[in-house]
């Protein structure tokens, strides 16, 4: 369940802005590519557990030794995929934006959907490539922010999540060697078995759903 505290003028025209791009049909010319972060606690429990054996369940000691955190860069694309990072900085951003760019090398524009995390802008890309090179990269993009408190309008969230339950679930992760191995392992999968997203809530869902009219709408762009 999500909840939307505030649905103001911006919050529409985003919202609007985002889900008409996630209906328009498959281009080569202009792909659509979400991008989303999940940090990571990587922790290891303080104490040997016992294993399971018949008759038995496994043990695990609740106290947990804390090795640092790593991060989750979520994108969602074709061959692009999840990529651990040591930290969802400003220069990991522009490392996830340079491998996306490389993914589609003919594009004329890639629209890019992501959140208003203050890393996200094109001073990310400046300071990670020089001047001319960041704005280079960020002229490749069409970004397209989500209205704050509307994570659920961004595809990569779902697929963080998704990520986080099948290759985390309960487990308490050590070292980021290990993060990086199950990403690994779970790209590798999501790809052979050509998982897709199917997005189905459309803009006139969320009329009828938060109750408004086109004819309220100001300067929504269709």
């Amino acid at each position: 369940m999500w909840c939307v505290p505030k649905v103001d003028q911006e919050y529409l025209t985003r919202m609007e802005n985002v889900l008409d791009l996630l209906a328009q049909p498959a281009n080569e010319q202009e792909p659509v590519v979400a991008l989303d972060e999940r940090p990571v606690q990587l922790l290891d429990s303080a104490w040997p557990g016992t294993p399971m054996a018949p008759g038995r369940l496994a043990r695990r000691d609740y106290e947990c030794v804390r090795h640092g955190t790593g991060n989750i860069f979520c994108i969602v694309a074709p061959k692009v995929g999840a990529s651990p990072t040591r930290n969802r900085k400003a220069p990991r951003f522009a490392d996830a934006m340079e491998r996306i760019a490389a993914a589609f090398p003919e594009a004329n524009t890639i629209h890019a959907v992501m959140d208003n995390l203050n890393t996200h802008c094109e001073k990310s890309l400046v300071d990670a490539f020089g001047a001319l090179e960041g704005r280079r990269f960020w002229r490749r993009f069409t970004v397209h922010y989500t209205p704050k408190h509307a994570s659920w309008l961004n595809p990569a969230e779902i697929e963080v999540s998704l990520w986080s339950r099948e290759r985390l679930g309960r487990d308490r992760v050590a070292t980021f060697e290990e993060l990086r191995a199950r990403t690994r392992a779970w790209n590798a999968r999501a790809n052979k078995s050509r998982r897709r997203i199917n997005w189905q809530f459309t803009t006139a869902d969320a009329r009828r759903v938060f109750g408004y009219e086109h004819s309220a709408m100001h300067g929504v762009r269709h």
